[in-house]
């Protein structure tokens, strides 16, 4: 599986980078015909707040059509966590609709 992980206007490190291969490609045990994944992250202002919401945004290229999810948590590695469960369950309601 091709993954591209794009961080909007701030560098990833290596070991957020390893983190987020390492749970998406995890999905590949739910679908075997995922072709790749796109990856955004991106800091967002809380209004009103003093800190930064992490957004991390993935699309998976499946043939037919793409799944999408997007969530936002205080850290990258927890909002990524979350976009995976959320891709895991369409992931599982794909195939169910498949048989």
């Amino acid at each position: 599986m091709n993954i591209k992980i794009n961080s909007v206007h701030f560098s990833a490190d290596k070991k957020l980078e390893e983190f987020i291969e390492e749970k998406v490609t995890k999905l590949s045990q739910y679908s075997d015909d995922i072709l790749g994944a796109e990856v955004h992250l991106t800091l967002e202002k809380a209004a009103g707040n003093n800190f930064d919401s992490k957004v991390t945004k993935i699309k998976l290229e499946i043939p037919g059509y793409d799944l999408f999810a997007e969530k936002k948590a205080s850290t990258f590695e927890s909002s990524t966590d979350l976009v995976v469960s959320a891709l895991k369950s369409q992931l599982i309601k794909r195939k169910e609709k498949i048989k």
